[in-house]
């Protein structure tokens, strides 16, 4: 791949994975550990992630456990998933937290879908204002080593990336409406 190209797959690829990592925090009905990543949790006045002072576990379909290595932690963990707002209300029962997703509504999955492919179509604006920027710094090459026909063929290799992660977007849409629209 050619070295002027490369930097604006890259940039793609990170789209794509930003927006892997926004669904992965969307709830599907379903417990997925995964909401909990971006929450910290006061340990010892240090803001600290959630999975280093606790073992987060799924023992069932709609449950999530969070187990400290310390008691004293329970209340501050149950404090900072209150503030993260994710939508659950935490209970304990002393020596652990629980979360139990209470099971979607189809009004309720259908806002989620439309979140989704929100979300998606950003990722797709987010790709193309890359494949844009490219498109616009080829043409300032014009005039200098590289021939006309060198920069059309940069820029039908920019469209043909852009197009794949196009696709891309779309398949990650249509994978995550499926997983909220499944009872």
């Amino acid at each position: 791949m050619n070295e002027k190209i490369k930097i604006y797959d890259e940039k793609m690829e990170k789209s794509i994975k930003a927006l892997i990592n926004e669904y992965n925090g969307i709830r599907a009905g379903r417990a997925n550990p995964h909401i909990l990543d971006r929450i910290t949790v006061d340990y010892y006045g240090v803001p600290t992630p959630l999975q280093q002072v606790a073992n987060i576990s799924v023992p069932e379909a709609r449950v999530i456990n969070i187990a400290p290595w310390e008691k004293k932690m329970i209340g501050p963990i149950s404090k900072a998933i209150q503030m993260a707002d994710i939508g659950i209300n935490p209970t304990t029962d002393g020596s652990s937290v629980r979360l139990i997703f209470p099971e979607l509504t189809e009004e309720r999955r259908k806002d989620l879908v439309k979140d989704v492919k929100k979300k998606g179509e950003g990722a797709k604006v987010a790709i193309r204002n890359i494949r844009r920027d490219g498109m616009d710094k080829f043409k300032k090459l014009k005039g200098t080593e590289i021939s006309e026909d060198g920069i059309k063929d940069l820029e039908d290799e920019l469209q043909k990336i852009t197009d794949k992660y196009i696709a891309s977007v779309d398949k990650e849409i249509e994978a995550k409406s499926k997983e909220i629209m499944t009872v």
